[in-house]
């Protein structure tokens, strides 16, 4: 038998490229153009419809980079097209291999009513079906010319990624603006050819269905008439019939299709085009539900949901009518599709609540779905906060870009640090960007690790970031599909269709225990160092405003800010968005979330400054330090005010053979000549930190270069090489301080060295003006460890110190929050940080013993996609605490978080919500969102273990009730007594609504 695979599959392709698709739309008539280029930023709708244009002829450039376009066309419907179906085909100027990473635009009648989004491959508009012969035709284009930062070849420095460096000089040319006939027989052919041209080539060559195919595709292909391709198509059709119409075997995979358009709230766009992208985005959606009765679409992020209502009411009018035919579909529970290694415990909280009670409030729906398919790894901690929050199941795809070692399961259960399991799927197709193409379905089919106990996988079907979402090619070839011998079996379904049967044919999955760590996208935990620090600052600050605001609406009836609190809540979530928090877009978003996160801590200052001054009395009454941290300290409760008690005194003096020593009643410091700190001994236990001949504090420098990704990826080649800098420019004492200077390649730095208490305080202010660098700060400890701790949501979790398997060396940069704590048996060592997140920790033995050396990741350098990452003056604060069990890190980690507060004033404030136990902690006390006045707490015991607490409020309550995260009852009301009793579980969080009597 000759295989003629290769020929087909030449004279397939080169015969559909030159003949059977331009024959789609068989002729054509120009129609007129004209456009009117928006000054600056994009303007009304009404205003860019109202705009004098100018006219413009195809072939022309336009488009300045981030500028908006308004183009008018116009024409007349051919008197002898009466009868046929006639389209508006309008190319700005597209590049079809790059959907939705370049131009695009929205459609609008003359009215201002949005019809659909114009994207490479969607760059059709509907005229008539048939159309009369003869109607004016007058559209509207609102076409933005978002520059290709991407690039060719990508991962390239560009000036692009801003609107202050790009410049003005057109990027586009109007490549097509006309009239024409839609031919649908030629249509369904080329679907029909595409389809089973690319089954052909995913069945075995051995097998007779492939030689069918190839036999058939060879009789269609000789029977079109190349002069003649729209008279022929239709006897081409034909000869596929049959082997269209077999139907698949019973053991084929069952794919659930969701119509998806992935869209980055913000990337390598700014926020303001993201809203332009999703009501692009929803016109064609929408549009398409109309046309095709079996597709269902899904859209996640609630922000995104809230654009299109504040934004393009008219688009909105049509989701919420399309979201009630059930076909439009709320999807994921969340604010935004947020980064999850990074938010901190309550901010990962109210993702699920801002984004549910979005969906709750708008249309009566309930997400049980968590969808996640792009975010960078998953935090240990979320299965509780998804149980929490109401939702059961989740759903992700990102882990499948993980470098190393293949995950073992697509159908599992997700365990938690506190137990919790969420029932989890991880598509096989390997996408959120499926296309429906042969290659890609049969990728599902045999990449699905659960065969023999399960059949069904999801499959995020449709082009994002502004791609336009799912075309009416794939919604054709999915009925193709349907049920086709070959084919796994492809349905139109909901999330929640889907997740249904894979449970009930998958009882009892595997079990996944602990965080799904992404090998891949390491360096997203320090890209950006002002972005992160703004979000960890501003979450500290909506702490303390709930806090206080709360604290003074009970005792002095001062009004709480709800609105403000629910705004700035929303906006700080927006702002941990996948690619703003993790430091992966351009320079623009970067830039406004610096000012954001600016104007965000001067309104919740200004909220703490107004309940502080209500609660604190007559303000000649002294001075009251208040607490925000949830660890009383200094003779101040916990979520209180009192008159500070006096700590103990550093004494500092200079140490023999050159620098000084630092010590106190708790901690005596070394620090060399070099500036770098030899010797850190816990007084009390006579136990030093610091390994034998080795320097902690030490700032280590290596070159950064990884092989693509840059702001997301640090490869494990960056180690091979470092400089260490131990070159001092200066050490001096400043009162009981020790300061050092040092200058490195165009950068310099400046540290400021304290003790506190039990701890090692080291202040950090970097002038960075590297290029391509990973800046490090290391402790080698005199610790023998196999395992380390470090904050999650709600928590912590363990990592091996060691490399025993490829998993383990996998995670060479790893994520914390407020602090790492390194221990053996009756000792350990925390380090916190006040901003950092990235770090790493490793373990060397040589005569001395173990040393276990941790590292925290202060500062990178990557040129793409913002050139100038990072550059200019940064400040971090560091504490190490020798002597440190784990409750101790969690303490100390929050004081760096909630500095203390000074406030003049005299009058005591006893706090809202005590506990007798520093295990559990209270990480959140409000009033209810409802506005009812209740009294929301919120806590989690924090150390890992079982805890006996009881909770005591300072006001009257009348009853209190168990609630999830969105405050709703999960318990039966109960009046408390002399206090609240709790019983906890490792790491279990509860949430408590208490009643005012």
């Amino acid at each position: 038998m000759h295989d003629d695979r290769n020929l087909v599959e030449g004279r397939l392709k080169r015969v559909l490229e030159e003949r059977i698709r331009p024959a789609i739309h068989p002729e054509s008539v120009p129609l007129e153009v004209s456009v009117w280029h928006a000054p600056d930023e994009p303007v009304p709708v009404a205003e860019g419809l109202a705009a004098p244009p100018q006219p413009i002829a195809v072939g022309q450039a336009w488009g300045a980079p981030w500028g908006t376009s308004w183009f008018t066309v116009s024409g007349t419907v051919p008197a002898e097209w009466r009868g046929r179906i006639v389209e508006a085909v309008l190319d700005l100027g597209f590049d079809e291999n790059m959907p939705g990473f370049q131009c695009e635009g929205l459609v609008y009648r003359p009215d201002g009513t949005p019809v659909k989004g114009l994207n490479p491959r969607n760059q059709w508009v509907r005229i008539g079906s048939p159309a009369d012969g003869g109607e004016e035709v007058r559209l509207h284009v609102e076409a933005a010319s978002n520059p290709v930062i991407l690039g060719y070849p990508p991962f390239r420095p560009t000036s692009l990624g801003d609107k202050e460096t790009a410049g003005g000089e057109p990027l586009y040319r109007l490549a097509r603006m006309d009239l024409a006939v839609f031919d649908e027989t030629v249509w369904q052919l080329v679907i029909d050819l595409e389809v089973l041209g690319e089954l052909m080539l995913e069945l075995p060559v051995e097998g007779a269905r492939r030689w069918e195919l190839l036999r058939a595709l060879d009789r269609a292909l000789d029977r079109i008439d190349l002069q003649n391709v729209n008279g022929t198509a239709a006897a081409a059709r034909a000869e596929l019939a049959g082997v269209l119409s077999a139907r698949a075997v019973p053991s084929a995979h069952r794919i659930s299709a969701v119509g998806h358009a992935h869209i980055d709230s913000a990337w390598l766009w700014p926020l303001r085009e993201t809203v332009r992208k999703v009501a692009r985005t929803t016109a064609n959606m929408t549009a398409l539900l109309e046309d095709e009765p079996d597709f269902v679409f899904a859209m996640s992020q609630a922000q995104q949901w809230a654009w299109v209502k504040e934004h393009r009411p008219e688009v909105w009018a049509k989701v919420t009518k399309a979201v009630a035919a059930g076909r439009f579909v709320p999807a994921g529970g969340m604010w935004v599709e947020s980064d999850t290694n990074m938010p901190g415990s309550e901010a990962m909280a109210r993702q699920f609540v801002h984004g549910k009670r979005f969906f709750i409030d708008e249309f009566g729906v309930d997400n049980e779905e968590v969808w996640l398919p792009d975010t960078f790894g998953f935090a240990a901690g979320l299965p509780q906060i998804i149980r929490a929050a109401g939702s059961k199941r989740l759903l992700t795809q990102k882990i499948s870009w993980s470098q190393v070692n293949t995950f073992p399961h697509h159908t599992f259960l997700w365990e938690g640090i506190d137990g919790t399991r969420i029932f989890t799927h991880f598509p096989p197709v390997d996408t959120y960007n499926c296309a429906m193409r042969g290659s890609e379905l049969a990728h599902a089919a045999r990449n699905f690790k659960d065969k023999g106990v399960a059949r069904h996988s999801l499959a995020p079907t449709g082009w994002g970031d502004g791609g336009g979402g799912t075309t009416r090619e794939m919604v054709a070839k999915a009925a193709r599909v349907r049920d086709l011998e070959g084919s796994p079996m492809v349905t139109w379904e909901t999330p929640a269709e889907f997740f249904a049967k894979a449970e009930a044919e998958n009882p009892n999955p595997p079990v996944w225990v602990g965080e799904l760590y992404l090998e891949l996208h390491r360096a997203t935990l320090t890209s950006q160092a002002k972005t992160k620090q703004g979000n960890r600052r501003s979450e500290s600050l909506l702490r303390e405003a709930e806090l206080w605001a709360a604290t003074a609406a009970v005792r002095t009836g001062a009004a709480y800010p709800y609105e403000r609190l629910d705004r700035i809540w929303k906006t700080v979530l927006l702002h941990q968005f996948h690619d703003i928090l993790p430091g992966s877009s351009i320079a623009w978003v970067h830039r406004e979330a610096r000012r954001t996160y600016e104007v965000v801590a001067a309104e919740l200052n200004e909220i703490i400054g107004e309940a502080q001054r209500a609660l604190a009395g007559d303000p000649s009454g002294g001075t009251l330090v208040f607490n925000g941290a949830p660890h009383s300290r200094h003779g101040v409760p916990a979520g209180g005010a009192a008159r500070a008690v006096p700590v103990d005194a550093t004494r500092a003096h200079p140490r023999e053979g050159g620098g000084y020593v630092l010590d106190n009643d708790r901690l005596r410091v070394e620090i060399d000549g070099r500036g770098l700190v030899v010797s850190v001994v816990d007084v009390r236990q006579g136990r030093e930190a610091v390994a034998p001949g080795r320097a902690a504090n030490l700032l280590q420098l290596h070159p950064d270069f990884p092989n693509k990704w840059d702001a997301w990826d640090v490869d494990e080649f960056y180690r091979n090489t470092v400089t260490d800098l131990t070159e001092a420019g200066e050490i001096r004492l400043d009162g009981d301080a020790v300061v050092v200077r040092r200058s490195f390649g165009a950068s310099s730095v400046t540290q400021r060295l304290t003790l506190a208490d039990g701890s090692l305080e080291i202040d950090t202010e970097v002038d960075w003006h590297e290029t391509e660098k990973f800046l490090k700060l290391a402790f080698p400890l005199d610790v023998h460890a196999d395992r380390y701790a470090s904050e999650s949501q709600y928590g912590h979790a363990f990592r091996p110190t060691h490399t025993n398997t490829s998993w383990e060396a996998a995670k060479f940069e790893a994520c914390n929050h407020r602090f790492v704590h390194v221990a053996e048996p009756g000792w350990g060592v925390a380090l916190v940080t006040d901003s950092t997140y990235g770090h790493d920790v490793t373990r060397d033995v040589d005569e001395h013993g173990t040393t276990t050396t941790l590292r925290v990741s202060l500062l990178r350098a990557p040129r793409f996609p913002d050139p100038e990452t990072d550059q200019g003056v940064h400040r971090f604060r560091h504490a190490l605490v020798p002597g440190a069990e784990i409750g101790d890190a969690v303490r100390e980690g929050y004081f760096v978080n909630l500095p203390e507060r000074s406030v003049p004033g005299g009058a005591q404030v006893e706090p809202l919500v005590t506990v007798d136990d520093d295990a559990v902690v209270v990480t959140a006390v409000k009033l209810a969102d409802d506005g009812s006045g209740d009294v929301v707490v919120r806590f989690h015991e924090s150390r890992g273990g079982r805890a006996r607490a009881t909770l005591r409020a300072g006001f009257p309550v009348a009853e209190v009730v168990a609630t999830d995260l969105l405050e709703r009852p999960t318990g039966e009301p109960r009046r408390p007594e002399d206090g609240i009793p709790v019983t906890l579980r490792p790491f279990e969080l509860v949430t408590l609504r208490m009643k005012r009597a």
